[in-house]
């Protein structure tokens, strides 16, 4: 029990520091202007939309066939974990 605990302790602290260095990496893009800037601006609001889409299908899924309501907010966090990710290693490179 204790691990499962610290594995989601370490999961959202993980989570928490990849967003914040993709919010300060994009900040960084759109001030710098340009038509960079407009298609990360363009990307951003796409990717938000997209996984908000794809989270709530997942849940909504995983409710509807009955699982508990840990294992379909487990299931609609990952594409926000996903993206996230995905973004610091492109923004980071």
């Amino acid at each position: 029990m204790l691990t499962m605990m610290m594995n989601a302790w370490f999961e959202a602290a993980r989570f928490g520091a990849d967003s914040h260095n993709v919010i300060a990496l994009r900040m960084m893009k759109l001030a710098s202007g340009g038509p960079q800037a407009d298609t990360e601006a363009r990307r951003m609001v796409s990717e938000k939309i997209a996984a908000f889409a794809e989270s709530q299908s997942l849940m909504m899924t995983a409710l509807l066939k009955g699982s508990s309501l840990d294992a379909a907010a487990t299931l609609a966090y990952a594409p926000y974990r996903r993206t996230v990710r995905a973004n610091r290693r492109r923004l980071g490179a």
